[in-house]
């Protein structure tokens, strides 16, 4: 299991926009799964929707990229690259669906598979949880860069 402070170490994000709080389970250039425990209190509330608040899609699909940040991190760190002097880019999103909403008090499972590993160019298949219920999917691409 992988906490707040190390996901920090590895991806630039922080409050507002950092929306993993957990790494339960990974393995390097296989796979992750991560949470995201949604709360009333989470900013973007406020205006998605007054009085039928949901999370918006772009965000999940934003948590899944950066749950996927998470495993590229790891894996480069594992291959021996310095993970200090890089940073993940998000490239492409394909196949993007959303099933179901998200709301205060869900928490919210991201399971990614690496589908494309090679150099610095990662791939993911993605799926968004809520109580064992897809909520959203999509493919994923990144790159890993120089800061």
């Amino acid at each position: 299991m992988i906490g707040i402070k190390e996901i920090q170490e590895m991806l630039p994000h922080r409050y507002p926009f950092l929306l993993i709080d957990r790494i339960l389970e990974m393995e390097v250039n296989k796979r992750i799964v991560g949470i995201k425990n949604v709360t009333i209190n989470e900013p973007f509330f406020q205006g998605h929707f007054p009085g039928h608040p949901i999370m918006p899609g772009v965000l999940l699909l934003e948590a899944m990229a950066q749950t996927g940040g998470v495993l590229a991190m790891r894996s480069a760190l594992e291959e021996g690259m310095d993970i200090k002097t890089k940073v993940i880019y998000f490239m492409t999103i394909d196949k993007a669906k959303f099933r179901k909403p998200v709301g205060p008090g869900d928490q919210v499972r991201f399971e990614l598979e690496q589908i494309k590993g090679r150099g610095n160019i990662r791939g993911y298949k993605a799926a968004a949880l809520v109580d064992g219920a897809l909520v959203a999917e999509a493919e994923l691409m990144a790159m890993i860069v120089d800061r």
